[in-house]
Order: C-alpha cells, then structure tokens, then sequence
C-alpha cells in the first residue's frame, strides 16, 4: 500500500474593503460599497471552502472505506490550502476563517509570492508540492456556483492519467475565456507562465491549451464556472443560486451556497431584464 497526498488549493486575497471586488463598486460602474462588496466576497469565500470541504471529505471516507477493505489500495490523505499575499496577510486569512468557528476540516496557509500573477501561481503549486503533495486542484474564492462535483471529478481524472503513466491537467473555464478551476500533478510538464499575465491578449483558457498541446499533455475540462467580478455576474449567480436552491430538493447531493443567498436577500438583490416584445408568430416563420 502507498500513502499519497492531495490538495486543495484556495488561491485568493482577503475579503478587505478595497481590494476585493472592486468592478462591483460604485467607484468602478457597480452598485455597492467597498465594504458591501468585501461582504459579497467573504459569503462566497465561505462557501466555496465549505463545497470544496464537503467533496474532500466525502473522498477521504470512499477512499478510507476501501482501505478498510483491501489494505493493498493506496491510502490518500485530502488537505485544504489557503494562498494569499503578502505574508501580513495570512493572519487575515486566518481571521477571516476563525469567525465562524470550527471548520469542518485543518486550513493551512501559505503565502504565494512572485513579479506577477503567474508567478503568485507557480510558487504557491511549488510550495505545496514541495511538501510531497501528488495532485493540486485549485480554485478562486468568487465561484460560488461551483458544482461539488467538478471538485471530486478533477481529482478522478489526475489519478486517471497518472494510473496511465502520462500525468495530466484538469480544468474549468470561467464565462470570459479565463478559469475557475485549474489542476494538475507534480510531474505534469506544465505551469502558468503565459497565462494569466500575458501582453498579447491571448485569453487564459487558449494560453493553457497551446500548453497543453505543445507538450502533449492530457486533459480533462469541466463546464463553465462564472466567477463575479461585475454586477451581470453577480445577477448571473443569484439566478444560478436560486435555481441551485430549488433543485437541491430532488438533487440532494449538490451544494447551495445559502451565505451567499442569504446575503443577496438582506441586501434585497433582484434580477431582472428589459422586457421581451419582440414577438415572433411561428406562421410567419415556419412557412415554406
């Protein structure tokens, strides 16, 4: 039996005033505050880390559940991580997590640090495979729609193509181009320079591919997953949300981001759109 390692990785900032979600301020073309939308950022912090709780733990008892019964199986042990910057940041991190109490799982911090966002990216991969971890999936702390399963699947497939000898990459695209869930293992001949901080225009998603088919990597992609960073994605995900809250009666093993829903009902957030008079009699338009 082989003991194994893997991580979740939560690369993110504070949710301070300021700093975060700044595209949802008045200041920038939004509709709230500075302070209100570091609240909107924290309630999805907090449930982003609870989804991807959940799923960690939800793997760790399968896989344990098979080691009781075939002590030969590989034995896998599932972290949570929380990267930000600076280092002064960390204790912020940490405070911002211990005000609700007891996490259902041990967060550990680390601090990412480099020249650019790509840089930031790469040490924080480094760091945590430094320590011995197998695979690395990562997501952001504004994707509050993230389905539980993308989580546990982007795990399945790394062990997938590691059990094939040709380590791979796993990923979910955000609603512009970019991403919102990235992963891939510690021999994966692969890493973020290019993507992110480029000054060709070139979109992260089409950066990752040319990548991936420079060096032949296999991959596994996951639907879109819409971040918020501006008041269309903030309505986009309330509807989502709503939808998710709805379905969850019958689809009991998905996951509702309900802080965040709370925090749109208390704000007394509506989605609506311009109404639809463009009528289309299908006489008209089906006739031969």
């Amino acid at each position: 039996m082989a003991e194994k390692k893997q991580a979740l990785l939560l690369f993110c900032k504070p949710p301070v005033p300021g700093l975060v979600k700044t595209r949802l301020t008045i200041e920038r073309g939004g509709f709230l505050s500075p302070e209100q939308a570091a609240e909107l950022f924290r309630r999805c912090l907090y449930d982003v880390s609870e989804m991807c709780m959940q799923a960690l733990l939800s793997m760790q008892a399968d896989n344990d559940a098979l080691v009781a019964e075939d002590p030969s199986v590989d034995k896998i042990t599932y972290d949570f991580f929380v990267s930000t910057t600076p280092a002064d940041n960390v204790e912020l991190m940490r405070e911002t997590y211990d005000a609700l109490g007891k996490w259902p799982m041990e967060i550990h911090y680390i601090t990412d640090k480099g020249a650019t966002f790509d840089d930031h990216f790469d040490d924080a991969f480094k760091q945590i495979f430094d320590m011995g971890y197998e695979h690395i999936v990562s997501v952001g702390g504004d994707v509050p729609t993230m389905p539980i399963t993308h989580i546990s699947q982007a795990f399945q497939w790394l062990d997938y193509f590691q059990d094939l000898g040709t380590p791979g990459f796993v990923q979910a695209p955000c609603q512009e181009c970019g991403t919102s869930l990235v992963g891939f293992s510690y021999n994966t001949p692969i890493n973020h320079q290019g993507v992110y901080y480029n000054l060709t225009g070139k979109p992260a998603l089409d950066a990752y591919v040319e990548k991936l088919q420079e060096m032949d990597i296999p991959s596994a992609y996951f639907t879109p997953v819409a971040d918020i960073d501006e008041k269309v994605d903030l309505a986009h995900a309330v509807s989502c949300i709503r939808a998710i809250k709805e379905a969850a009666k019958y689809q009991t093993e998905i996951y509702v981001p309900q802080r965040v829903l709370d925090w749109c009902d208390f704000m007394n957030i509506r989605v609506s759109t311009p109404p639809n008079d463009n009528h289309d009699p299908r006489q008209y338009i089906d006739e031969d």
